[in-house]
């Protein structure tokens, strides 16, 4: 299944996960602490990634090295369950959007992994 997002900028979307953050008073380094930890990117890379022309779900699909305890984020995002998602490329974009959600109600990257791991 294609979903419209798939094909979006990598740049767009994380700019504007960023600035959902920061208007929380949070900072990027903390989106980027957390998405590195969910994909395995790095920080340095996927401030790479943001002068590139990669699309979001790119950025998903060719993730280098997705955390285990990925599995155990679970709950609503957009009003559906990610664990009820049957596409697996979604489930790693809206994991993300959850995370992002806890660091925007103010929580560090730590607390946030901590929620997580196993």
């Amino acid at each position: 299944m294609s979903h419209r997002l798939y094909d979006m900028s990598f740049c767009s979307v994380y700019s504007a996960l960023v600035a959902k953050a920061e208007r929380k008073g949070q900072t990027r380094s903390d989106v980027d602490q957390v998405t590195a930890w969910l994909t395995g990117y790095s920080p340095a890379e996927i401030a790479d990634l943001n002068d590139t022309d990669l699309t979001y779900g790119d950025f998903f699909r060719k993730a280098p090295n997705y955390n285990p305890s990925r599995n155990n984020i679970t709950g609503k995002i957009c009003g559906v369950q990610i664990e009820a998602l049957e596409d697996p490329l979604m489930q790693e974009i809206r994991r993300l959007d959850k995370l992002v959600d806890w660091i925007a109600k103010g929580e560090t990257p730590q607390q946030v992994f901590d929620k997580y791991e196993s």
